[in-house]
C-alpha cells in the first residue's frame, strides 16, 4: 500500500505527569514490568517513534487526519510484541489499526515490524488503554476492538485486575459502531469463561455464534497462531476465542 502523508503532530493538552496527580488512585488495567530492549528495537523507537506513536490527548483525536483517509478502524488493547497485529495490518490494508501498549519493548517490536513492512495503516499508544478510550476515541467510531490474551491474572484475588470487566466491556461497547466487533481471546479457561459471562451480560452487544460451541466462536482466519499460542496448543493447553457484535 502507499505511504501516507506524515500525521500531525498532536500536542497533549495534560501531560501523562499532570493526569497520575490528578488521579493518584485510578486503577489501572496493566502492571508496568521491566523489559529488555533489542537494538533494533532502540533504533525503530528512534527512527520510527516520532511519526507513529501518537502522543496521548485529552480530546476526541481527528483519526482522519492522522492517517491520511477515512477508512475503518479498530483498536487492539494490549498487543504484546505487535506479531499479530502487524499480521493482521498487512492482510488488511483497508483497515487503520490503532495499538495500546504501555510496554516500550512491545512498542519497539511493533515499530520494528512497521518498518519491516512498510505499513502506513498502524499507529500506536503508548498509554493507559481506558484513558484513550474515554479521551482520544469519540462514541460510535471504531469498526472494532482486539484483546488478545490479556493478562490472566490467575490468583483469585488478583481477579479485580483482569481488564475484561462490566465497566469497561460498557465503555468498549459505547465506542463501536453498531456492527462493529469486539474480539477476545485467551488461553486460560477460568478467565474465558468470566469473559463469556461479562460480555453476554452487556445489553449492546451479542454473541455472533449463540449457544454453540458454548458461546466461544472459532479462531477467524484473521487473527494468527502466535508462537506461543502455537506452543501452548502443542501442549495441549486450549485457545478461546470470543466475538460479540454491536446491536
Amino acid at each position: 500500500m502507499s505511504e501516507p502523508a506524515t500525521p500531525p503532530v498532536l500536542t497533549p493538552k495534560h501531560p501523562q505527569g499532570s493526569e497520575a496527580a490528578a488521579h493518584p488512585r485510578r486503577v489501572r488495567s496493566f502492571v508496568v514490568r521491566a523489559g529488555r530492549m533489542g537494538t533494533g528495537q532502540v533504533r525503530a523507537l528512534q527512527d520510527l517513534g516520532p511519526r507513529f506513536v501518537l502522543p496521548y490527548c485529552s480530546e476526541p483525536a481527528d483519526w482522519d487526519a492522522i492517517f491520511g483517509r477515512q477508512a475503518p478502524r479498530i483498536l487492539e488493547i494490549g498487543f504484546g510484541m505487535g506479531q499479530a497485529t502487524a499480521a493482521i495490518a498487512r492482510a488488511r490494508p483497508d483497515v487503520d489499526f490503532v495499538g495500546v501498549e504501555v510496554h516500550e519493548p512491545g512498542v519497539g517490536a511493533l515499530l520494528k515490524l512497521i518498518g519491516e513492512g512498510a505499513l502506513g495503516n498502524v499507529r500506536i499508544l503508548q498509554h493507559d488503554a481506558v484513558e484513550v478510550l474515554e479521551q482520544m476515541v469519540a462514541p460510535a467510531t471504531l469498526a472494532g476492538v482486539h484483546i488478545f490474551f490479556p493478562d490472566p491474572w490467575h490468583k483469585k484475588r488478583h481477579h479485580k485486575r483482569r481488564l475484561i470487566q462490566p465497566t469497561l466491556v460498557q465503555l468498549l461497547a459505547s465506542r463501536l459502531v453498531p456492527g462493529g466487533v469486539l474480539h477476545c481471546a485467551t488461553d486460560w479457561q477460568p478467565y474465558a469463561h468470566q469473559m463469556r459471562e461479562v460480555l453476554s451480560a452487556q445489553a449492546l452487544l451479542r454473541n455472533t455464534v449463540g449457544q454453540q460451541y458454548g458461546g466461544f466462536a472459532p479462531r477467524p482466519d484473521y487473527r494468527p497462531l502466535t508462537k506461543f499460542e502455537q506452543r501452548g496448543l502443542r501442549l495441549g493447553h486450549g485457545v478461546w476465542d470470543l466475538i460479540f457484535q454491536k446491536i
